[in-house]
């Protein structure tokens, strides 16, 4: 419970930062990938930002975790995650 809480958070604070509240698409792609693919495609993404060995291996750790969330909980977190990128995206038209 405590990841998801934590990883609401961040995506607020990258998303809805009142500089730039549209999502960046390469963001979006990583988010996607964290919360559904598999390790090698999200592994591929973060080596695209050329990121420290030991970056993309705690990045890894903490999908491990994730991966162990029970479908309707990660299925929960994905939607609210959709719902605050919507949301932020949304804001930029006003």
């Amino acid at each position: 419970m405590r990841l998801g809480i934590l990883f609401l958070l961040v995506t607020l604070a990258l998303c809805c930062y009142q500089a730039n509240a549209v999502v960046c698409p390469n963001v979006l792609e990583e988010l996607t990938a964290f919360l559904t693919g598999d390790d090698s495609s999200y592994k591929m993404i973060l080596e695209s930002y050329n990121p420290p060995p030991e970056d993309i291996e705690a990045k890894l750790e903490v999908k491990k975790c994730l991966d162990q969330i029970s479908a309707p909980k990660k299925q929960l977190i994905i939607n609210i995650t959709g719902k605050i990128v919507s949301y932020c995206d949304m804001q930029t038209l006003f």
